[in-house]
């Protein structure tokens, strides 16, 4: 398999949080739904925390919990249940509570309050060779620091939900890693006024320049992969993208943009195709590209597995690999070494990436 290399990109910044202590916990990692599930670890798993807010809770300048309850207009207990991660207090109360913790600069006293040993990791989607990568470089690290792993999926959604919120605030993990999704801002402020620390790897949108975050070059890989297919001799190269909605997506997309205008090739709209990271969206994509009068003689995918239904594509419709079409993917996935003709790939290096967003969560809670 040819191989165009990625390289990783690591963006954060550095904030100051309080040491506290890191209980043992049992090892092991297990798995949920981001929304409406339970969490499938025993009780022992979950550190309990007392609810009876006092003086042991105090806010920096002299403020007790009990005047942050006055200042919001509900009881010390919901105070200490927003604390606590208690999933039984209105999302707009919670919002109120927790920006008046914030703008008092709340912190738990040294001991009123245990992590776990354990990180959270959040995927928009699991059933991929792509997750089992990136769980391959999170898994590493954790064993190397003596931590469990807490998988969980939000259905394809790009942000997970509330439930998935109060279990993280009840769980009070080392860290969280977010794959291809995002927290709202409301979810960031309950986490941070937790000391919870997060990290997005190939964030959904623009997460900002508060928000640490892990990706590979997309644009670069786009532009590298299309450069290729020109080198070898193509002007009329298509491209089958993933979700929009996804900022890797568009970055890969306007890589590929950008090489085609460089060498003076007009973007040919009828060869843009759009779909989800999944073989039968590539599939799809390629019957249409390879059904029109004039088919494209490249194609640039969003991902391997994209590629390989293109190649299920072509098979069906007799088109030869890489005698009539030439295909590049993105990703470098173990899988893709199996398929033949061998597939050409920009290596997104998933498993490195995974093990630098650990060790930046872990080091960012320390």
């Amino acid at each position: 398999m040819a191989n165009v290399a990625g390289t990783v990109r690591v963006r954060f910044r550095r904030v100051k949080r309080s040491r506290e202590s890191f209980p043992r916990s049992v090892g092991g990692a297990c798995a949920q739904r981001a929304a409406g599930y339970d969490p499938c670890m025993r009780p022992a798993d979950v550190q309990s925390r007392p609810e009876d807010p006092s003086s042991d809770e105090t806010v920096e300048g002299g403020a007790t919990l009990a005047e942050i309850a006055r200042a919001a207009g509900v009881s010390a207990p919901t105070v200490s249940k927003v604390l606590n991660g208690r999933a039984d207090v209105a999302a707009a109360t919670r919002t109120r509570v927790e920006e008046l913790l914030r703008r008092h600069g709340y912190r738990r006293r040294r001991g009123a309050s245990q992590q776990s040993r354990m990180i959270d990791l959040v995927f928009h989607e699991l059933e991929s060779s792509w997750a089992m990568e990136v769980i391959r470089g999170v898994e590493n690290v954790a064993r190397e620091e003596g931590l469990s792993l807490v998988l969980s999926e939000s259905a394809g959604r790009l942000m997970p939900g509330q439930t998935w919120v109060d279990g993280v605030l009840a769980r009070r993990p080392a860290g969280v890693i977010l794959v291809l999704s995002d927290l709202d801002p409301a979810q960031r402020a309950q986490l941070t006024s937790r000391d919870i620390p997060f990290v997005v790897v190939d964030p959904a949108g623009d997460p900002g320049d508060d928000v640490p975050s892990v990706g590979a070059t997309n644009w670069q890989g786009g532009l590298a992969a299309t450069r290729h297919l020109l080198e070898l001799g193509h002007r009329r190269i298509g491209v089958i993208g993933g979700p929009s909605r996804m900022m890797c997506s568009r970055a890969r997309i306007d890589g590929y943009r950008s090489a085609l205008e460089s060498a003076g090739v007009p973007v040919d709209a009828e060869l843009v195709r759009e779909g989800d990271f999944h073989h039968e969206a590539g599939y799809a994509a390629g019957l249409e590209l390879l059904r029109l009068p004039q088919p494209p003689t490249a194609v640039f995918t969003g991902n391997d597995l994209q590629a390989l239904g293109l190649y299920e594509a072509a098979r069906e419709l007799g088109v030869r690999i890489p005698e009539d079409l030439s295909v590049v993917g993105f990703d470098d996935l173990p899988l893709a070494r199996w398929v033949g003709p061998p597939l050409t790939t920009v290596r997104q290096p998933l498993t490195e990436m995974a093990e630098a967003a650990a060790r930046l969560v872990l080091d960012l809670g320390r």
